[in-house]
Order: C-alpha cells, then structure tokens, then sequence
C-alpha cells in the first residue's frame, strides 16, 4: 500500500482528497508527521507553486509525497485571481472577502465565463510528475450555498445549476477540478506501481 504525504496544512483539501482516493492509498498530513512550518507559494503559476511546495516537503520528509495548487481563473479578468486566488484580497483574509472583491471587480460584466483548475505535483522515488484537471463553469452575481470552501458560493459549473456551495462533497466529486486532478494522480500512481514492481 502506497503511503503518500499530502504538503497542504487546508483541512477541507485533505478532506476532498481523502474522499476521493481509495483506501489502498495511505494519505498523511502535514499534521501526521508532525511538519508544522509555511509552506511556499511564491510564483504566479499553479504549476511553479504546485512544485515548490512538492519539494519543500520532500527535502523536509525525504518520503513521498505529492502537493497540489489549485486556482479561480477568470476570462473577464484575464485569467485573474489564478495562482493569486487564496491570497487575492490580501493575506490573513476570510472567504467572504476574497469573493467581495472579485464579485466588485466583476461588477457590470456580463460575460462570468471562468474555470478552476488543479495542479498536482507527485514526487515518487525521487521523480517529479505533474497532473491537471479542469473545471469550466461561470460565476455569480451573489454568493450562494453553505458547503465547501475559498469561492465555491460563487461557482456554478458547467452541467450544473448549484454552485460548488449549494452541493454535498459526493456532488462537487462528480464536477470538480480538483477531484479530476485526484483521479488523473490516482491513474498515475497505479501506472508507476505497476512499473515498479516490473523492474
């Protein structure tokens, strides 16, 4: 049974995480193995942040471990807030505020195409791989719904009429980019265990 380090001190991704990857698949947090410190987020990428925090828990840890970054990328908006979105109304602020700010910065805008999207980075056996998933939808003109986390009340995705708010985690599973994502990296670890056992 793989045992992976998840890099995110975010309870509600640990969540989401363990909900959708089978129990073959043991997954620690930060808190399990007792790594209290910030974790980088310095770039303007999901990709380049996604990796460094990666890194920073396998060099701590040297054990495996994957890290994900996940974004709200507006059309409107020239794909802002992005890699910026946890810390687009500043750092230290709640939910309420980061989508305040957006919902102001959209005022007026007809076209709310947005998406949100995930980058995983998995360190196996000293490699670096990194997969993505997608979720295209558009936002709101008012926040709506009590579930979920960061701009779900805003958040309607394609084939949906709820936002991210408005559904229970099983529902937001079958939409989300995250749970894509999570999927993509469990068919990744499935395919580097079978070579692994190949060689």
């Amino acid at each position: 049974m793989p045992t992976l380090i998840f890099a995110t001190h975010n309870p509600h991704k640990l969540q989401e995480v363990r909900s959708l990857l089978p129990v073959s698949i043991r997954v620690l947090s930060l808190q399990d193995v007792d790594y209290r410190d910030p974790i980088p987020e310095p770039y303007d990428s999901l990709e380049e942040n996604s990796r460094i925090k990666a890194l920073t828990i396998y060099e701590a840890l040297q054990q495996d471990c994957f890290a994900e970054d996940s974004g709200l990328e507006v059309q409107a908006l020239q794909g802002a807030p992005g890699a910026r979105s946890a810390r687009f109304a500043g750092e230290n602020v709640s939910d309420a505020e980061h989508i305040a700010l957006l919902l102001a910065r959209m005022a007026g805008i007809s076209h709310r195409e947005a998406q949100f999207r995930t980058v995983i980075t998995l360190i196996w056996k000293g490699k670096l791989f990194q997969v993505q998933g997608i979720c295209k939808g558009y936002i709101t003109a008012t926040p709506r719904g009590r579930e979920g986390f960061g701009y779900d009340p805003i958040f309607i995705p394609e084939g949906s009429q709820q936002t991210f708010a408005e559904m229970h985690l099983d529902e937001k599973n079958q939409f989300s980019h995250r749970a894509k994502a999570i999927r993509a990296l469990y068919e990744l670890i499935n395919r580097l265990s079978a070579e692994s056992s190949i060689s």
